[in-house]
């Protein structure tokens, strides 16, 4: 390799590590989170070899169909968790206690739906405070699980959140509910890409919640699943993440 190119070589690089730089800088970004080799990742499901699984609701823009939610999952005598965004806490305080009053989970879904990831350690704080606080309030309960909008998360967020005491958990089961694709779609989905330890996303004002949640649950109990709270899938202590994002009860670690 000749001068001319090694020098070539070392401009780009040093170009290179300025432009990280910078950009930590302008994100507001710790530098050495941005030069770490460990990725944080959330929970995206539970390794385990018991047939359990978790349904969740996110909650956000509307309220029209939670009763319904509420009626069906008593019916079958489930429990779930419910991911909870401010101004819908807001909006409707009654159904927040409802939701608790029945065995539900209630967890946190920020204050004002943000993309997480471009926010700094102190509008990440007040995302989450405020929203807990006001849970607390409407429950009696500190929340305890986190859920970002959009799915959209980096590595401070996560830190962040553990220093508060917030587990930050996603989904390896999408029903794409949202796309109103019809009933069948979303059972489909569901029942054929659960596994031991899945966490599923649904949304609580989705247009067919009402016929297509009986149908998944009936499904899923009758292959042996038992559906619970994520507050009960989840490791709370002695654990790791792979890099899937799929948690591992410590002592199994090779």
């Amino acid at each position: 390799m000749n001068k001319n190119m090694t020098a070539r070589i070392f401009i780009v690089v040093i170009i290179l590590c300025i432009s990280i730089v910078y950009t930590s800088f302008t994100n507001k970004m710790n530098i050495v989170e941005v030069f770490s080799n460990k990725k944080e990742v959330p929970i995206y499901s539970v390794e385990t070899e018991e047939k359990k699984i978790a349904i969740s609701f996110d909650a956000a823009w509307g309220d029209e169909y939670t009763n319904d939610i509420l009626d069906i999952l008593d019916k079958y005598e489930v429990k779930t968790t419910f991911f909870l965004v401010g101004f819908w806490v807001d909006k409707f305080p009654e159904k927040v206690k409802e939701i608790d009053e029945r065995g539900h989970d209630v967890g946190n879904h920020s204050t004002s739906h943000p993309y997480m990831s471009k926010l700094s350690e102190e509008q990440i704080l007040k995302e989450l405070n405020k929203t807990g606080n006001k849970i607390k309030e409407l429950t009696g309960k500190e929340p305890t699980l986190f859920r970002p909008p959009f799915g959209d998360y980096n590595d401070r967020l996560i830190k962040v959140c553990r220093k508060n005491n917030y587990h930050v958990i996603q989904w390896d089961v999408d029903s794409l509910d949202w796309k109103e694709l019809g009933v069948q779609p979303v059972v489909d989905r569901v029942t054929r890409n659960v596994q031991n330890g899945s966490i599923v996303l649904f949304h609580n004002n989705a247009k067919y919640v009402k016929e297509y949640l009986p149908l998944v649950i009936e499904e899923l109990q009758k292959d042996g699943y038992e559906i619970v709270p994520i507050s009960e899938l989840i490791y709370k202590e002695d654990y790791y993440m792979d890099n899937t994002g799929r948690q591992h009860k410590e002592k199994n670690k090779n």
